[in-house]
């Protein structure tokens, strides 16, 4: 299960985006920096979804949507571009971790489980460090898994209308407390399932 694989499959659905950015003059690492965005708007919403209106749940699965996105639309822009670097890339990584431990951390504070927030946030990073740790030891980049990024946001997408509609306690967490333990879990199990893969490549 990863939605990673299907990035080379929505090329043609993100065309009119890529085009509309490249008319307004925006190049990839603007739109890296916009994708960021949105996951702090994202962080925020979840936030006040959990302690002032519930209402801001479905705000929180539109802009984390859009971080995922966006995240797809900024390397197509590179290549359209012809801009295609390095520092670019870069650029995406860092910002891309930086919204996962944002989001997480929004979604940690809406319900006050900081402990479960840590371990939910570990298991995120964890799991995309050992996609492009992989590749620094000479293998390809790793995106498959029991969970990548692009599901894990359509899972917390997906989560944030629940927690809109489905309020209250159901054994003894909210919809979205128990979106921490997924991400917990899945999380260190997608980086372990990791681990054995380029271990095992290098043998």
């Amino acid at each position: 299960m990863t939605l990673d694989k299907l990035r080379p499959y929505v090329s043609g659905t993100i065309d009119p985006f890529v085009r509309a950015f490249d008319r307004f003059g925006l190049g990839p690492d603007a739109v890296s920096v916009l994708a960021f965005g949105m996951a702090i708007g994202a962080a925020v919403a979840f936030y006040l979804g959990g302690t002032v209106d519930r209402l801001w749940y479905l705000a929180a699965t539109v802009l984390v949507l859009a971080n995922g996105w966006l995240d797809v639309v900024d390397g197509a822009l590179a290549r359209e571009q012809g801009v295609e670097s390095a520092a670019g890339d870069l650029l995406d990584h860092v910002l891309d971790r930086y919204a996962d431990i944002v989001v997480v951390a929004g979604i940690a504070a809406s319900e006050g489980a900081f402990l479960l927030g840590f371990a939910a946030v570990t298991g995120v990073v964890m799991t995309s460090y050992l996609g492009t740790q992989a590749q620094a030891v000479g293998l390809d980049r790793v995106y498959g898994g029991l969970v990548g990024r692009a599901d894990r946001l359509a899972i917390i997408g997906v989560v944030g209308v629940l927690a809109y509609a489905l309020p209250g306690s159901y054994g003894g967490l909210s919809v979205v407390a128990w979106l921490l333990v997924f991400l917990a879990v899945i999380g260190h199990l997608t980086a372990l399932q990791r681990f054995y893969y380029a271990q095992q490549a290098l043998e």
